[in-house]
């Protein structure tokens, strides 16, 4: 899976980076709710007086969705022998 990052400043001119957001193609069933969580973290960001330079999408969506449809966006199965 690819994953790309965002720049941006905030209200009070703080540079921010979200890394992890997930690429996906257009017709994939995530690709509308990934969009609107986006759209909501990164405004809840945007008005925020923050010490973290640095916020990943991917650990925000593990928050916020459901289980198995998180393992069902990012694919993640059981290692085999412990490999």
């Amino acid at each position: 899976m690819l994953f790309k990052s965002l720049e941006f400043k905030n209200v009070v001119g703080q540079k921010l980076k979200v890394i992890d957001i997930p690429v996906l193609v257009e017709d994939s069933t995530y690709k509308f709710i990934i969009q609107v969580r986006l759209q909501t973290f990164v405004t809840s960001l945007y008005m925020e007086k923050s010490l973290k330079k640095s916020y990943s999408f991917k650990d925000y969506l593990k928050k916020v969705m459901k289980w198995p449809d998180y393992e069902q966006l990012f694919k993640i199965g059981e290692l085999k022998n412990n490999a």
